[in-house]
């Protein structure tokens, strides 16, 4: 059976130019200056912010409000990358509406926040267009750190650590440093290669060194890093990815979306990527809504998210699946997947409605059926390739304090530490920890 045969509804170009550049384009461009005035004027410069206890990194919201208000939003910049130097990225995809704006006195009080993400957009766009970097690094240590993993995490302890004088060698599998930012995020949300941009001027503070397509168990080992540096940084994300545990999970065009989105994100032309006519997506993540509004906006007709248990358990915020569905994405709950089926390729998934009580989910004997020439995996990915040696509690590596993990003189940070949560900002804020833990330790 040749290809052609067994994906018959999965074909590229199914939308005009013209729609795949209004698809594709930025989901919320940034402010102008007086748009960021006018913003910045309604915040109430609280004392005790409540936005700022709900960002991970402690950003001094109100402060940075303020010097954008003033008229100096490349001050304002200084502040923000002051505990967050990804504070770019984390403007374009911080779940705001859950965290900081959730909180904002505007928002209990009248429905409306103030926008802080776009205000913090603002001010970063604004300092990192003048290509001058804020930070010079201390005076050399003669210290050296190895870093595994270029993510937010890895970038963030890397750039503390060589502010601080470090010398510091990032290891990457990928051909490109930037992990999920670069690899993982819906392209509406930053395009423009706005992901290596912000790359290349983190490593403007000069001390660090990344070695792509290296990773542990390929050219790298723990002891081998142990031995040639002073530290050993472990931010290796979450590689694997869960099963479905359903019969026909092995049949053709069952995908990780992951892996959908990182295709994606590396195609230019958007014309080039085949999709399905008819597009299940399993999950209820912000992986499974940006796989799923991006099948839609490369040309799908009919694009479901099903989630095994109710609406309210979804870890997508509710701006997220909102915008999914605002853009005719269908969203079915209380469902999981039993059986994927085709001869050869996916044609169909039976799902199992399912039923969460105390004693945990139960699938019931009723079904139905979804058509589906394309099957996206969003349930949540794994740890792969931790070294033998480290203490793993829950999935992840144990860790204590500022990321210190089981071994000597190892640190671990992001999604790969036990405690984070699967977000850029929360990354950044691990990575930044261990990084001062690091230098607290190496310095006595």
């Amino acid at each position: 059976m040749t290809n052609s045969q067994l994906t018959p509804g999965i074909v590229p170009g199914r939308l005009g130019a013209e729609d795949y550049a209004r698809n594709f384009s930025d989901i919320a461009p940034r402010y102008d200056a007086h748009e960021a005035r006018v913003a910045a004027d309604r915040c109430y410069f609280c004392h005790d912010a409540p936005c700022m206890t709900a960002c991970p990194t402690s950003i001094d919201i109100p402060l940075f409000i303020r010097q954008i208000a003033t008229g100096t939003p490349e001050a304002a910049a200084k502040t923000i990358f002051s505990q967050n130097i990804l504070g770019g990225m984390c403007a374009r995809v911080c779940p705001t509406e859950t965290l900081c704006e959730e909180v904002c006195v505007r928002e209990v009080a009248e429905g409306k926040p103030v926008e802080i993400g776009r205000l913090q957009r603002y001010a970063t766009d604004t300092l990192m267009e003048t290509g001058s970097h804020p930070f010079a690094r201390a005076a050399s240590t003669g210290k050296r750190v190895a870093v595994v993993g270029a993510g937010p995490a890895g970038l963030a302890a890397a750039h503390r650590l060589a502010m601080k004088g470090h010398d510091v060698v990032v290891y990457d599998p990928r051909p490109k440093a930037g992990g999920l930012n670069e690899y993982g995020i819906a392209s509406y949300k930053s395009p423009g290669g706005f992901a290596q941009a912000e790359v290349d001027w983190l490593l403007k503070i000069g001390g660090i060194t990344v070695q792509n397509g290296m990773a542990l168990g390929a050219g790298l080992t723990l002891d081998g890093l142990k031995a040639d540096h002073d530290a050993v940084v472990l931010a290796i994300g979450l590689a694997g990815v869960n099963a479905l545990r359903a019969e026909g999970e092995g049949l053709e065009n069952v995908l990780s979306a992951v892996d959908f989105i990182a295709g994606l994100r590396q195609e230019p032309e958007k014309a080039k990527l085949a999709i399905g006519r008819d597009v299940v997506v399993i999950g209820g993540g912000m992986t499974a809504v940006d796989a799923a509004v991006q099948s839609k906006l490369l040309g799908a007709e009919n694009v479901t998210i099903v989630y095994r248990r109710g609406p309210e358990k979804m870890s997508a915020s509710d701006h997220e699946q909102e915008h999914a569905t605002s853009v005719g994405v269908r969203i079915l709950h209380n469902a999981a997947p039993v059986r994927v089926i085709g001869n050869g390729a996916a044609r169909e998934v039976e799902f199992a409605y399912t039923e969460d009580g105390p004693g945990g989910l139960k699938l019931k004997d009723e079904t139905f059926r979804l058509r589906a020439d394309q099957v996206m995996k969003a349930i949540g990915q794994t740890l792969d390739g931790a070294p033998e040696g480290l203490a793993i509690e829950g999935g992840k590596i144990a860790v204590t304090g500022a990321g210190r993990t089981s071994v000597q003189g190892v640190w671990a940070a992001g999604d790969c530490a036990l405690g984070g949560e699967d977000l850029t900002v929360t990354a950044v804020a691990e990575g930044r920890d261990a990084a001062e833990d690091i230098h607290a330790s190496l310095m006595g």
